[in-house]
């Protein structure tokens, strides 16, 4: 635990290696209320991670595919291109959005990811705030749907009135945060603090269904800890408000991100009630979401932490899904993804750069400091090139560090996907999380 609350390890503690299923897959679908997720997959909401940006770069994640695609390297500036402009209005995009090749050509089936979702945002700020500041939190574009908005808080009546915003804005879906661990948000009651008082959890299960028509889930952990397990009896007490999906990740708010997730009380949710239930916990690899669906019945899958590191993580359960393979990224695929989305972290900067400050971006070469860990996470060498981008000064450095160093590797013959070498494997378990992140 850090000085400010959990952070998210980008390991995992004596991971669970599972084989293929003979018998369960990934569904193709799940419906929330009137939004259907094609395929069952979910990307979680992580504060500091999932901005717009990210999202996005997650949505055409299946175009880094050398292999399939024919992907070359010019085709990723095509992303950022389709970054010219921010949103007109919230929610709006501009006429240049969606005229590029890839928003042309890319589907949630391609890229594998059936639903997105945003950093978990402040109800009591968002009511507060002005319209310009909630630009920055509840920005998305169109080729982001279906989209859930995440809030957390614990004032039924503010969450509310939240939740009609986001309901204004355009959202596909709004989710209630059961589940941050962090200090700061469970210190005033929010998060994972209202595993203590269900009453008032189903008071504001009430209010924020009596308040949008939109569909309405709910993430949350199984208890504060492991004497106080009530993931079961809230789960009920969804279903009996009228929410229209549930997400579990399996561990208590005293667990933070160590230990194993507790995949059986995802079943034991998934057998209380018929509302949908996605389950979240150690997905790691294909392979760990089939097994999710096998062990526990779950109707979709959520993934947080390992799509950072592994941004094709869904285009591979969906391979995996239809023919029980997938295809493992190659050098040049992960110098390309590297490259466009740190392309587009500079576009969008530089598009909202004469926005009020609320609503601008922030520092990009910021942000790709905080990547730099995950994205070279298993590449070996990778340490050097962390090194290199941690002194850039600027955007053009940080990129030209990174073509030198994927070049040389390329010229060199690292045409596979490499294994995890001791030194990338120090340097990442030694690495300080450069964002406090929730998931």
């Amino acid at each position: 635990m850090a000085g400010r609350g959990f952070t998210v390890k980008k390991r995992w503690d004596n991971p669970v290696e599972h084989a293929m299923p003979a018998e369960a897959r990934v569904p193709a679908e799940v419906r929330l209320g009137a939004v259907a997720v094609r395929p069952a997959t979910v990307l979680a909401p992580m504060a500091g991670v999932t901005d717009t940006v990210f999202r996005r770069f997650i949505r055409h994640a299946s175009l880094f595919s050398h292999a399939e695609l024919g992907v070359n390297a010019d085709l990723a500036s095509h992303i950022s291109e389709s970054r010219s402009g921010a949103p007109d209005s919230m929610g709006d995009s501009q006429s240049s959005v969606g005229e590029t090749q890839i928003d042309a050509s890319i589907t949630n089936a391609q890229s594998g990811c059936g639903l997105i979702m945003t950093e978990f945002t402040s109800a009591d700020g968002l009511s507060r705030m002005r319209e310009t500041k909630r630009r920055r939190y509840l920005t998305f574009y169109e080729d982001e749907h279906p989209i859930a908005a995440q809030l957390f808080g614990s004032n039924p009546e503010t969450l509310a009135d939240a939740a009609r915003i986001v309901e204004e804005t355009g959202f596909d879906t709004v989710d209630l945060n059961l589940g941050c661990p962090a200090k700061r948000v469970v210190g005033s009651n929010g998060g994972s603090g209202l595993l203590r008082d269900l009453p008032r959890i189903g008071e504001i299960f009430h209010a924020i269904r009596k308040a949008v028509t939109i569909p309405f889930t709910v993430k949350f952990r199984m208890g504060w800890n492991e004497s106080q397990i009530v993931c079961v009896e809230l789960a009920r007490m969804a279903e009996a408000e009228g929410l229209n999906g549930l997400a579990l990740h399996a561990r208590t708010r005293e667990q933070g991100y160590s230990g194993q997730a507790q995949w059986n009380w995802i079943a034991a949710v998934k057998e209380a009630v018929r509302l949908p239930v996605i389950g979240n916990g150690d997905v790691r690899t294909p392979e760990d979401a089939a097994a999710m669906v096998a062990e526990t019945g779950c109707d979709a899958v959520m993934i947080g932490r390992a799509a950072p590191a592994n941004p094709w993580i869904f285009r591979q359960i969906a391979q995996y899904t239809a023919t029980g393979r997938y295809e493992k990224p190659t050098t040049e695929d992960r110098y390309q993804m590297i490259r466009a989305y740190f392309e587009m972290l500079m576009a969008e900067a530089e598009a909202t750069k004469d926005l009020p400050r609320d609503a601008r971006m922030g520092d990009p070469v910021g942000k790709m400091k905080q990547f730099a860990t995950w994205f070279t996470h298993g590449v070996p060498g990778g340490a050097k090139l962390r090194s290199a981008i941690y002194h850039a000064r600027y955007g053009a450095d940080v990129l030209s560090e990174v073509e030198r160093f994927f070049v040389a590797r390329m010229e060199a013959g690292e045409s596979a996907e490499p294994e995890i070498d001791a030194e990338s494997e120090d340097a990442a378990r030694a690495f300080a999380d450069a964002a406090l992140v929730c998931d």
